[in-house]
């Protein structure tokens, strides 16, 4: 008999545990394997803001999928863009753009998410987002090149426009990334004997009263004294009303003169799964405490696609938060009931208590809440800097980050604009590919024939 084929789709944290576990539990015999992807690496995301800010290199925190001794997967470079529950077809486009069908047994959609946008004038033309590799190594050349243009400007327009940096999203991307790109801006400015750090302004807004609510109240609050204490204007409660090539008009009714909107405000999940036309909540893919998909015969869902239900947290309806810590263990659960599917053992449910969160604000500054217990300064970075340290896969990628880290704090930053920038500026559409996704309708007529033979 043909050995069952599982299909696991997305290479952020819950897919690559998954896959990960699999290699591991199941022999050659039991099962074939495969992953699809857009690139061979799992990407570090909590590090992307030190990406940015150039204390790691992009290398560190791409993670090989290949390295592991007991790889077996197949690995198709590309990205679903269409799932037929019924036909049990994934519709898929290669990195060169070619449109294949890859029929699957038991299908695992791990695909993550993407940033979350709003219907604001100018906002996917003009901001820039912190969710891939690509966007961090771009934004660290777009803000060197900011210093070297307005060092070269003899405008003074110009020069507060390409000096003032605004980042919208007051959770631990936006927070991490404002803090890490200011103390790059306020360690390079030093270079730039035409300019003065005063002129230099930063910016983070969010709708939300209070700077990252899950720390509570006495860590945000001591987050956003940092900030302010190193120059950033925060301000609560205000968002984007428009976005243009030269200037940020906020809710509150200023216009900032600004050449950088960086925009963190929050992820939704990824549009792959409106293509399922299954139940959904807060566009996440509904799904029972055991990881399945009502309705469809032998998908399991997990990570931020979908809204899996928050056994351990004690409140009736609540869904597990979209974080690395739940996607890592979300993948290890789904892997244990495919096992059990495949060898007619009952599923367990997913249960996982939060171990606690941890911001790194660069430098020795940081605010951790490790087990429930409140740090800041030296001992929360220590955390912070453990957890991540300890949470990479391979012993190559952590010996990369521990030197950039050993590097950076002996040598100090650099400035090196490496040019990643193009002639015309990449919008957050043209990092994370969101309208190549079929409609439901478009993927039932793709896979006709197939049901109709499969029939």
């Amino acid at each position: 008999m043909a050995r069952p084929r599982i299909l696991v789709v997305g290479a952020g944290f819950a897919g690559v545990e998954c896959v990960r576990r699999l290699e591991r539990r199941l022999t050659p015999e039991e099962a074939e394997i495969s992953l699809v992807a857009p690139t061979s690496y799992q990407l570090y995301l909590p590090l992307l803001p030190q990406v940015a800010s150039g204390v790691l290199t992009p290398q560190s925190i791409a993670v090989s999928l290949r390295r592991s001794s007991r790889h077996r997967t197949r690995i198709v470079p590309g990205g679903v863009i269409g799932v037929d529950p019924e036909a049990k077809v994934c519709v898929i486009r290669t990195i060169t753009g070619e449109v294949t069908d890859r029929a699957y047994d038991h299908l695992v959609l791990a695909p993550g998410s993407i940033t979350r946008t709003f219907d604001i004038p100018g906002l996917t033309e003009h901001a820039r987002g912190m969710k891939t590799l690509a966007e961090a190594a771009y934004l660290r050349d777009h803000v060197i090149a900011q210093l070297d243009l307005a060092d070269a400007s003899q405008d003074e327009a110009e020069r507060a426009a390409r000096l003032c940096f605004v980042v919208v999203g007051g959770g631990y991307a936006g927070t991490e990334t404002a803090a890490c790109l200011q103390r790059l801006t306020h360690h390079a400015v030093k270079r730039y004997p035409r300019l003065d750090e005063r002129e230099i302004s930063w910016h983070l807004v969010d709708l939300a009263p209070r700077l990252m609510p899950e720390l509570g109240e006495s860590l945000g609050r001591a987050a956003l004294d940092i900030l302010r204490r190193r120059g950033i204007e925060v301000s609560l409660g205000v968002s984007v009303a428009k976005a243009g090539a030269e200037e940020v008009t906020l809710t509150d009714g200023r216009v900032l003169p600004c050449r950088t909107l960086i925009w963190t405000a929050g992820v939704a999940a990824s549009p792959l799964i409106a293509t399922l036309d299954k139940e959904t909540e807060r566009g996440r893919l509904v799904v029972t405490p055991q990881l399945t998909v009502p309705g469809a015969s032998g998908v399991f869902a997990l990570g931020d696609a979908a809204a899996v239900p928050d056994l351990a947290g004690g409140k009736e309806g609540a869904i597990c938060p979209p974080t690395a810590q739940h996607a890592q263990r979300q993948g290890r659960t789904v892997a244990d009931n495919l096992i059990a599917t495949l060898r007619g053992q009952p599923l367990r449910p997913y249960v996982h208590k939060d171990l606690g969160l941890v911001v790194d604000l660069g430098g020795t500054d940081a605010v951790s809440k490790p087990l429930g217990i409140p740090l800041r300064g030296l001992p929360a970075q220590a955390v912070a800097r453990g957890y991540h340290w300890s949470a990479l896969r391979t012993n190559v990628a952590k010996t990369r980050v521990m030197t950039n880290w050993l590097l950076n704090a002996m040598a100090g930053d650099d400035f090196v604009r490496t040019g990643f920038q193009r002639a015309r500026p990449p919008a957050l559409r043209d990092f994370e590919y969101t309208d190549t996704y079929l409609t439901p309708a478009e993927v039932r007529a793709h896979t006709a024939s197939l049901r109709a033979s499969a029939g």
